[in-house]
């Protein structure tokens, strides 16, 4: 949980004004207002001032929120004149009377933060009934069935978010009382059946939480407006800020709003709708709405929705209208729009707009439509998608000539092809991906409450619930593979079991879930990497005419060099020698020259690596085809390739001829107590001089190699954990040496640079003394994040959540670059390196290099590339574009 300013108690200003109003001919907010009235309040602002049909309501600003928060969870007294002054607006507006028991105004209660948060935070609808103001509402509507079914949900919805009872607990009831009526939907429940459920749900409240079901409606307003603002700091609601990246202090704003009834009979409906579809982004209308029903029956999954399309033939002028009212929507706020409406007695009303969640596949063909239709420029477009959500596209799809036992067919919620165990509760999920066992999560529905749970999940399988429930749209968010409203399977929580077709499905069992068709397949089915269409490579195109930073890949194999080249990397920013040891044909020469004795022994053991070392440097400068490669030689100490375990060394000694206790003794002689500030890098090389000779060695004469068979390439050596430009100075001249060596022997020239990975604080403000003797720089940001901030990257995993949730640090600084500490010490070595070489090149290598945030603060700071995991690169392409832009 964040801890609450309220221990602080700060002073805050009592702004001048924080309800707006909203009605027909009288709107005090407007779309511009997000930050102040939240994504949903300026939207309903912005839709009533435009001449769409909005209940007319109020908003209370996000600034009360940090007031609420400020002062313990308490609402401050000088809010609610104010909010009585609007209520009473609402009042006049619309000819009812809050409280009254003869017209009584119902009002819902909402949450709304700037930046959208499905399903995140708290909601109430109905608020303002009691047991005198339903019968004025049976009356006034003429219909006593849907009066007391609003009743019932008031209460269930009110005892849940205000006074914390589980709300499970009432819906269970509900369910005894259908199964003992033998019937399955909850609009085929009578009045009278109605009244019994109230009278039971608010004696189960009392027993439940020891207080009696508010009465005064007053008193339920102020406890749905303190619980909404609550709700900002619910643990669901923290995970998805922190999951999204959106600050704490933001807040959420809270919405007012005159009820409409999607729930009065068969002419009556609720729905939610997408201007274009959220998963493919085909220009289509997409959505779902169910006739007597209330907006949660649709995004909880309690009755599984028809497709909007059916609404034409069941309520014509009403779906009309609603097309009409898309289509300007759209075409007002020039993006794919996600809308909620609901039709009272075949009027339609309009409950919120905002720019619809999609996927990566949907943002881009949306983005590459919108284009052509001339709604947006392409800067717009490259502005308008999130680097991040490109990883989407690099998920694996299930082969389609893979054997498959389909079990179930749902909704395709979400695209993507995964496999896991399966778990029904969230908390397995979070313990078995704790484990590295990868899992499937299998709910009936997916409440907010199972947040965690779903990005531990693979994947999300639910038997109930829409194209539009809660499960399918974070998961489409999160870019998870999401199967939902798959009503032919039959969960079972007690047993931990699911059945379909005959088949009982277990805990721990394997699925297969295919989110781009809905089907659910037995155990796992072979996949196949994605293929990148039209869309993908027009928008590449896009991002690199506009951006100025190079982008390379970190690579060490040859796999890993041609992924790269295919996702477009202009050279590999990062080649880590090490992670070449450890094949099985190398492994044991690396040892022998570990626990080697003398020069001449560790010579000889080099000479064995010596062709492996070449073969690896000529196919990556091969498949690099002339761009930069920057190799780094041997970093990591040496106790990292020997074996540790009483039966690894006893083998080894058998197999290279050496002494048990020796080797033994040797390897101990290796233990230090921190080796990652020990023996390793560039002191490796000061020690032992003949290990980087002859990787520099190979470097040469695989460049030498391909220059001969007519490739043009300059290699880029780069000496890792310099730390005094005296290292440098040392080793860059036998670097020096050896190439100029090597090109004596094979009578041929070729242009090379040496440089350095600056990683270390001292390099960093000494880099115009390092700079005299390096042709480039490349920021090791994981070990600068480190040496920095004295966090172990391995270690301090176990409570840098806690510092992130406390709002110690915004993100994790080994994901997004710490820019006031590290990206400072990064800056001081760029800029000072350029004082000594006015055209030092620089770049990053570091995980950083990925993260758009980072790629952000990078090109502020003049970078001229950055290098990232291959995957990783069209999103460093995007977010480069996009910081070119916005700079």
């Amino acid at each position: 949980m964040e801890t609450s300013p309220s221990k602080s108690q700060t002073t805050l200003e009592i702004p001048k004004k924080f309800v707006y109003y909203f009605a027909a001919g009288d709107t005090e907010g407007s779309a511009a207002m997000k930050n102040t009235l939240g994504g949903k309040g300026a939207n309903l602002a912005e839709m009533t001032a435009i001449g769409l049909p909005v209940p007319p309501g109020f908003t209370i600003s996000t600034e009360i929120c940090t007031h609420f928060v400020n002062e313990g969870g308490k609402l401050p007294d000088w809010v609610r004149p104010k909010v009585l002054e609007a209520l009473q607006k609402v009042e006049a507006k619309i000819g009812k009377k809050f409280g009254d028991t003869k017209n009584p105004l119902l009002v819902s209660v909402r949450s709304g933060a700037r930046a959208s948060m499905p399903g995140m935070m708290d909601t109430i609808l109905n608020l303002g009934l009691n047991d005198q103001t339903v019968e004025g509402l049976a009356t006034t509507s003429n219909n006593p069935r849907f009066a007391w079914d609003s009743y019932r949900r008031f209460i269930q919805m009110y005892s849940d978010v205000v006074m914390g009872m589980n709300s499970s607990m009432l819906e269970v009831t509900l369910e005894d009382l259908k199964a003992e009526k033998g019937i399955e939907n909850d609009t085929d429940l009578t009045t009278d059946d109605l009244k019994k459920l109230v009278k039971k749900f608010k004696e189960m409240v009392q027993q439940m939480t020891g207080q009696s079901f508010p009465n005064d409606a007053y008193e339920q307003l102020w406890g749905a407006v303190s619980a909404v603002f609550r709700s900002w700091n619910t643990p669901r609601a923290i995970t998805y800020r922190d999951l999204h990246g959106i600050p704490a202090e933001w807040g959420t704003a809270v919405n007012v709003q005159s009820m409409v009834f999607g729930n009065l009979g068969d002419d009556s409906a609720t729905g939610v709708a997408f201007t274009r579809n959220p998963s493919t982004g085909e220009k289509k209308f997409y959505g779902e709405f169910l006739i007597n029903a209330q907006g949660e029956d649709v995004v909880a999954g309690i009755r599984t929705p028809q497709p909007i399309h059916l609404l034409s033939e069941i309520m014509p002028a009403a779906y009309q209208d609603l097309v009409t009212i898309y289509q300007k929507l759209e075409t007002y706020f020039k993006d794919m729009q996600d809308i909620e409406f609901t039709i009272e007695k075949n009027k339609l009303w309009m409950l919120q707009t905002r720019n619809g969640k999609r996927t990566a596949k949907a943002s881009l063909q949306i983005a590459c439509d919108m284009i052509d239709e001339k709604m947006i420029t392409e800067k717009e477009a490259l502005l308008r998608i999130d680097p991040a959500s490109l990883d989407q596209l690099l998920h694996p799809t299930l082969d389609p000539q893979a054997k498959k036992t389909e079990l179930a067919r749902g909704l395709p919620a979400s695209p993507g092809g995964v496999c896991g165990q399966v778990v029904f509760n969230s908390e397995d999920a979070i313990e078995m991906k704790e484990k590295g066992i990868k899992v499937i999560l299998v709910r009936v529905e997916t409440s907010p409450e199972d947040i965690g749970g779903m990005i531990a999940a693979q994947g999300i399988l639910t038997s109930r619930g829409g194209m539009t429930s809660h499960a399918a749209v974070v998961a489409r968010g999160m870019g998870k593979c999401c199967v939902a409203g798959c009503s032919e399977i039959e969960v079972n929580y007690n047993t931990e079991t699911f059945k379909a077709k005959g088949y009982v499905i277990k805990k721990g069992d394997l699925i297969t879930l295919d989110g781009s068709t809905g089907e659910v397949f037995l155990g796992e089915v072979k996949t196949i990497e994605p293929k990148l269409d039209g869309t993908f490579h027009r928008l590449m195109t896009m991002a690199d005419k506009v951006r100025r930073m190079k982008v390379r890949a970190n690579a060490d194999t040859p796999k890993d060099a041609r992924t790269a080249r295919e996702f477009g990397a202009e050279g590999i920013g990062l080649c880590r020698t090490e992670h070449m040891f450890f094949g099985v044909d190398r492994i044991d020469a690396v040892r022998e020259m570990i626990i080697s004795d003398t020069k001449p022994e560790r010579e000889k053991a080099l000479a064995k690596l010596l062709p492996m070392q070449r073969d690896d440097f000529y196919q990556l400068f091969k498949i690099m085809e002339g761009f930069p490669v920057t190799i780094r030689l041997l970093d990591p100490p040496l106790h990292e390739f020997v074996p540790h375990t009483d039966a690894e060394i006893t083998e080894l000694a058998k197999r290279i001829k050496y002494d048990e206790n020796r080797l033994k003794s040797k390897i101990q002689s290796l233990h230090e107590f921190n080796p990652m500030l020990g023996h390793r890098g560039c002191r490796l090389a000061i020690t032992y001089p003949e290990i980087y000779q002859m990787q520099v060695r190979a470097i040469a004469e695989a460049a030498a190699q391909l220059v001969k068979e007519g490739m043009k390439l300059v290699p880029e050596i780069m000496i890792p954990l310099v730390g005094t430009a005296k290292e440098l100075e040392i080793l860059r001249g036998q670097t020096v040496d050896m190439v100029e060596k090597v090109q004596k022997e094979k009578s041929i020239k070729f242009d090379y640079l040496v440089g350095t990975m600056i990683e270390l604080p001292r390099a960093a403000v000494t880099a115009h003394e390092i700079a005299r003797h390096a042709d480039f720089f490349s920021f090791g940001t994981n070990d600068l994040t480190q040496t920095t901030l004295g966090l172990s990257r391995d270690d301090s995993s176990r409570f840098l959540g806690t510092y992130v949730t406390q709002g110690i640090f915004a993100k994790d600084p080994f994901v997004s670059i710490d820019q006031l500490g590290v990206g400072t010490l990064v800056k001081t070595g760029v800029d000072l390196g350029r004082q000594t070489k006015g055209n030092l090149k620089v770049g990053v290598c570091g995980e950083h290099g990925g993260d758009p945030d980072s790629i952000e603060f990078f090109e502020k700071i003049n970078l001229d590339y950055v290098s990232c995991s291959p995957f990783r690169v069209p999103i460093a392409r995007l977010a480069a574009a996009r910081a070119s832009l916005k700079k």
